[in-house]
Order: structure tokens, then sequence, then C-alpha cells
């Protein structure tokens, strides 16, 4: 495949961003091949746009500042804090701009 080629398939690949507003934790745990205890936790997350990697993509009106949860697995203090941008991944974002829910991304 060549550069060309691979810069198209990365150009289409869309990820909602949002700022994370809250972070539930479920008290279920596991622990890495590292000893690093991980916990799951779910994140609710105001929908602010795309990421920059496609800035010709806009949010569609009915998306504006939607809340959606995201569950995710978190072990460091980096990984609690309120106000940053979480991004989904491109299955999620999908999902949501088709209105279905998932696994790992629900309202």
């Amino acid at each position: 495949m060549g550069l060309v080629e691979m810069s198209d398939m990365r150009a289409k690949v869309r990820k909602l961003q949002g700022i994370v507003e809250s972070v539930e934790r479920t008290g279920e745990k596991m622990v890495d091949e590292n000893g690093i205890e991980w916990e799951k936790c779910i994140y609710t997350v105001r929908l602010v746009g795309f990421s920059k990697r496609t800035p010709e993509e806009r949010l569609p009106k009915e998306l504006e500042g939607k809340r959606v949860k995201l569950v995710r697995w978190a072990a460091f203090d980096w990984h609690f804090k309120l106000g940053v941008r979480k991004t989904l991944e491109p299955d999620e974002t999908e999902a949501v701009l088709r209105g279905e829910k998932t696994e790992t991304v629900f309202w």
C-alpha cells in the first residue's frame, strides 16, 4: 500500500471528542501483566466536535452538547481529571452518529 493510500485511509477515520464532566468508578478492577491495578470507569462526556485530524467535519446540530457515557479502564491520576478532552474511538463515533448504543458508548 502506498503512502497516498495510507494517508487517504487515515483521513477517513472520524473521531468525536468531548469534555469530561464526571468519572464514575464502578469498583470492577483488574491487574495487568505489569502489576498495575486498573478500574473500570464510566465517563460522562459532553460532545464538542471532531478531533483535529478531521477539520472539515462538523458536529451535527442535534449532537452539540449531547452527553454520552464512555466505558474505559483507568489506573493513573490523569485518567480521573475533569474538564479535559476525551476522544471516542472510530467505531464509537460512528455509533453515536447513527444514534446506536454499544458496550462502550451510551447515553
